[in-house]
């Protein structure tokens, strides 16, 4: 149990330490000519993070209490953690592709946080966090639902204020549908990959964690 309020307290710990990059994310956004700082919340990180800080918030509570997570819980750290992990992953390659064609992407120290840092915390926290549940299967498909609705407002909402979060949504910026239908492609399927990690973590250490019989 005293392992368990540690996490707890780790767990607290990050979510302020989510919360601060958020902030500072969004001022550095509206200050800057180059960033669409009132689409804010447009982001998917953005909205994937504000359900991190949320998550953990309940996760740091429940650490202090039970002696192991609730399923519940554990599905929906499940789920995401996958967005946050994915979306520092896509990311990660965007900044890649922005180099090789020579185009200048600032990357202030809240998007290292949320996208980099962050991400690869909890990730490791996912493996060593005591008391986790054995997270189903039906997690994996359930994770792209969240991509999906967020990419068809996304589509919807961007040719009326001519602006899209990811150059690879923007008609303007890609060659055209093939592109864009490969491109989401990989996204899609890095969110199930991840999914399926996490899933596999999970059942792998809840198996690990039982008790042979006698």
């Amino acid at each position: 149990m005293r392992a368990r309020s540690a996490f707890g307290v780790l767990r607290l710990a990050t979510a302020a330490v989510c919360t601060v990059a958020l902030v500072h994310r969004l001022f550095w956004g509206l200050s800057s000519r180059t960033i669409a700082g009132e689409n804010f919340f447009a982001y998917l990180t953005v909205q994937s993070n504000c359900a991190l800080v949320v998550v953990l918030l309940i996760g740091a509570v429940l650490a202090v209490i039970r002696a192991t997570d609730p399923r519940w819980f554990t599905v929906a750290l499940a789920l995401v953690l996958t967005w946050t992990i994915t979306a520092g992953l896509a990311f990660a390659l965007i900044v890649w592709q922005a180099g090789l064609r020579g185009i200048r992407v600032d990357v202030p120290w809240s998007d290292q946080v949320l996208h980099f840092y962050l991400p690869a915390c909890t990730a490791l926290a996912w493996v060593l966090t005591p008391g986790h549940r054995g997270v189903p299967w039906w997690v994996v498909p359930t994770a792209l639902a969240f991509p999906l609705a967020w990419g068809g407002v996304t589509l919807w909402r961007g040719p009326s204020v001519g602006w899209y979060p990811y150059y690879f949504l923007d008609p303007r910026q890609v060659s055209g549908p093939p592109e864009f239908l490969i491109t989401s492609g990989i996204a899609l399927a890095i969110f199930a990959l991840v999914a399926t990690v996490i899933v596999l973590v999970s059942r792998m250490r809840r198996r690990g964690h039982e008790r042979p019989e006698v």
